[in-house]
């Protein structure tokens, strides 16, 4: 018979979640270093969206579209600009080194609804995310995405 779901941060018998992820995917090692600063945005962007979202529906059933708006104000330029304010006193100086990359980083892209300032803001803690988990360092991410929303009272 299956081993029953594991739950509140268990290990499975076969490993961590990374771990899971190499093996079903046939990844390869990888020095998240090498990637552009824009790259580990691009990653990090997709990582703190379903981070964001599985924390909206653990919230409780609602609508799909009063769901999406929460989500939604919680992954904008704005609201990540103001979690790397009230993180940067956390971070380390490699941590640090990463969102400075990302926030410098020349993006072919604009703000369409942020001041560039919060985009670029943005665009670094997306890198800094990016960077935590491409190098599975889950606890570290998942530490200051918390003390981020707590500290800009999402956990009120």
């Amino acid at each position: 018979m299956e081993e029953s779901i594991k739950l509140e941060g268990e290990v499975s018998e076969h490993g961590s979640l990374g771990l899971l992820m190499a093996q079903a995917l046939e990844l390869q090692k990888i020095d998240p270093r090498i990637y552009s600063p824009l790259v580990l945005a691009y990653i990090g962007d997709a990582v703190y969206e379903v981070l964001i979202r599985t924390r909206v529906i653990n919230r409780g059933s609602m609508q799909v579209n009063k769901m999406h708006k929460k989500s939604a104000s919680l992954v904008n330029a704005g609201t990540q600009a103001n979690l790397i304010k009230v993180l940067m006193e956390e971070l380390t100086e490699d941590e640090l080194a990463v969102y400075k990359r990302g926030r410098n980083a020349k993006s072919a892209t604009t703000a369409k609804h942020a001041a560039m300032m919060d985009y670029r803001m943005a665009t670094g803690f997306e890198a800094l995310i990016g960077y935590l988990y491409l190098t599975g360092s889950y606890e570290r991410m998942l530490k200051l995405v918390h003390d981020g929303l707590e500290k800009i009272g999402e956990f009120s």
